[in-house]
């Protein structure tokens, strides 16, 4: 997604709870079930056995797409342990698409698979993001609603260290001919959330606010995408960064 002007700082996470307050709750969908690891997790994009004893939902809320095939199917994932949250997204895609290689770049413009959590039983005014395309080129980023006169800010210096693999079920950048799908696997520490993760701990029946999204792009060339999210966002205000829209995830044994 395209974002307001970075802040080039390094904020101590002990003191983000300052920085937020909650949005205004609205009716939200049960909350997603994330299932304790039965299993060590090996991250290599692979749908192996132990993401069989989690909740699977898929991402129905599209926008933006101007083609029925825009609409391609994707299932998601979640899982924990006493290290790390995994996540799994597995993509259908008919023309996988990449091009970016840098980090803190623009994914989002690719085919890429994005996480947002609040790790928090609110809908807070910030959270951390996790967005990447097909060359796990990372977006990682805080997102501050209302920073300042009701502004948002960017804090772009949250480069944090974190496992990511792909697997790619037919030929990326080639239009010719019609490839199947694509998965990605991220084992994201728990550690990176020291100082804030002691409002819900991962631990059983703690919750956290997130969201997921699929960015969709087919085209070769250009820009146009579409995308897809687990919670629905507002029509009026189309905006993935929006917590008003983020549902729940609830940890359980």
């Amino acid at each position: 997604m395209q974002y307001p002007v970075s802040l080039k700082m390094v904020v101590p996470l002990s003191f983000l709870a300052l920085l937020v307050w909650p949005g205004e709750a609205k009716e939200a969908d049960e909350p997603f079930m994330v299932s304790k690891a039965g299993t060590s997790i090996r991250i290599d994009g692979k749908l192996d056995a132990a993401w069989k004893q989690t909740e699977v939902r898929t991402l129905d809320h599209y926008r933006r797409y101007e083609k029925a095939d825009d609409r391609q199917k994707t299932k998601f994932r979640m899982l924990w342990d006493e290290e790390n949250v995994y996540v799994f997204f597995e993509c259908k895609d008919k023309y996988i698409t990449a091009r970016e290689t840098k980090r803190d770049g623009q994914p989002y413009f690719d085919d890429c698979a994005e996480i947002f959590l609040i790790p928090a039983n609110e809908q807070l005014n910030m959270h951390y993001g996790f967005e990447l395309n097909l060359y796990k080129a990372s977006n990682d980023f805080i997102f501050l609603n209302k920073f300042q006169n009701g502004e948002q800010g960017l804090i772009k210096s949250y480069d944090p260290d974190f496992d990511v693999a792909v697997s790619i079920d037919g030929t990326l950048n080639d239009n010719s001919d019609t490839d199947t799908g694509w998965t990605m696997e991220l084992a994201i520490p728990l550690k990176l959330f020291i100082g804030i993760e002691e409002f819900s701990p991962v631990a059983p029946g703690n919750r956290w606010a997130f969201q997921a999204i699929r960015q969709d792009r087919n085209d070769a060339t250009g820009n146009r995408r579409s995308w897809g999210t687990l919670f629905e966002v507002d029509p009026e205000h189309p905006s993935v960064h929006e917590p008003d829209d983020f549902g729940f995830l609830e940890f359980v044994e």
